[in-house]
């Protein structure tokens, strides 16, 4: 491997896990590269009590690492953004521009099945983990959007509370994460609602 490659791929990893805070600025673009669908902003995440959110580039291809209950069905037309504060929690938008009205609506329908399944697949992958979803609801905005949350508990003592959404306008599909250490009591549903209502806008 090259000293450049080493580099990009250091860059990469700090950015995949937040690290990227420590410049303390967030990126300001907010739109695909190709001029495609409009992304989240930091601010129109739900507000952290003591940390500014913070925001990667909008980025061709799969997030790296892929999230938690969808990732293996995201496709290489995918692009992302990710975002960070500076402790626990994160937040994570992929959005996928389809061929055609039905294959989004098949693909969003995919994403949601997955999300569904998504407690029972990981206490089946790992034996030490208690994992528990609930559904929070569809929101009438453009072709729909649904709310979901998940909360994963470790034997040896570590819990954490997702977020997930799954919003379509037309062909293109949004999903839509936000997660931190905590339980159920830790979710801020009523903001993420807000959130993927304006993902959903902002789309198109």
């Amino acid at each position: 491997m090259t000293h450049r490659s080493r580099q990009i791929r250091l860059t990469l990893a700090a950015v995949a896990t937040g690290t990227a805070v420590a410049v303390g600025l967030a990126a300001p673009a907010a739109t695909a590269a190709s001029g495609g669908p409009a992304f989240l902003k930091p601010g129109e995440l739900p507000p952290h009590p003591t940390s500014s959110w913070y925001a990667g580039r909008v980025t061709p291809g799969q997030p790296d690492p892929l999230p938690i209950c969808v990732g293996e069905s995201l496709p290489s037309i995918s692009s992302h953004r990710t975002f960070w504060t500076e402790y626990d929690t994160n937040a994570l938008q992929v959005t996928v521009v389809e061929r055609s009205a039905q294959r989004a609506a098949n693909f969003a329908t995919l994403l949601r099945k997955k999300i569904r399944e998504c407690a029972t697949t990981l206490e089946r992958q790992d034996p030490d983990m208690t994992a528990t979803g609930r559904y929070y609801g569809r929101l009438n905005v453009e072709e729909g959007a649904d709310v979901y949350g998940l909360h994963t508990a470790s034997s040896w003592g570590a819990s954490d509370i997702a977020l997930l959404s799954v919003g379509r306008d037309g062909r293109t599909v949004t999903f839509v994460k936000w997660a931190q250490m905590g339980t159920f009591r830790d979710a801020q549903v009523a903001d993420f609602k807000k959130t993927t209502r304006t993902a959903v806008n902002k789309l198109y």
